[in-house]
């Protein structure tokens, strides 16, 4: 599948097979998120790789009862981990450039997915802190994304998208 077809076949799925993620794919999944660009090749993020159905449940809690986030056979949390970026970029490694690294690696596991044939969705609406007590993080790590992985349920379709016209600004 070519970049592009990859893009646009992409979409968020909130409903998972009871099936797992055979090892070679998950592998796979995560060398491509290991090859993200990150600010000055820090790798200021951390992934914590999720199968447990009771720790599941407290991720599930902590995202505002998205109950979904059971029900996907892998949740991979993306961290900042400001700590690997401030020695070199001060404050702004720590405040901007981590969770930089945390995005753009949670978005390759995204593509990657697509390409494998695995399903995903964005999860950013859950509490921090309910997060972090759920994995026991260290001090510091900021959880930035929550990543249900598997096969989807259900087929979904693409959706609406803004006209080019009212999203680019040329200057």
């Amino acid at each position: 599948m070519d970049f592009f077809t990859l893009a646009e076949n992409r979409q968020s799925v909130r409903a998972y097979l009871d099936q797992a993620i055979e090892p070679q794919k998950l592998q796979r999944l995560l060398q491509t998120v290991n090859r993200a660009p990150s600010a000055g090749n820090l790798q200021a993020y951390e992934i914590i790789l999720v199968r447990d159905p009771e720790r599941k449940q407290s991720l599930a809690a902590a995202a505002l009862d998205q109950e979904f986030v059971v029900e996907a056979p892998v949740v991979l949390v993306f961290c900042a981990h400001p700590a690997r970026s401030s020695p070199k970029y001060a404050a702004r490694g720590e405040q901007l450039y981590s969770v930089q690294d945390a995005t753009i690696a949670c978005t390759y596991a995204m593509l990657a997915a697509t390409a494998l044939g695995l399903a995903s969705v964005w999860v950013g609406a859950f509490e921090d802190q309910a997060v972090s007590a759920a994995l026991n993080l260290p001090q510091g790590w900021l959880p930035v994304a929550l990543l249900p992985l598997g096969y989807a349920a259900r087929p979904s379709g693409p959706t609406p998208r803004r006209d080019l016209a009212d999203l680019v600004h040329e200057d």
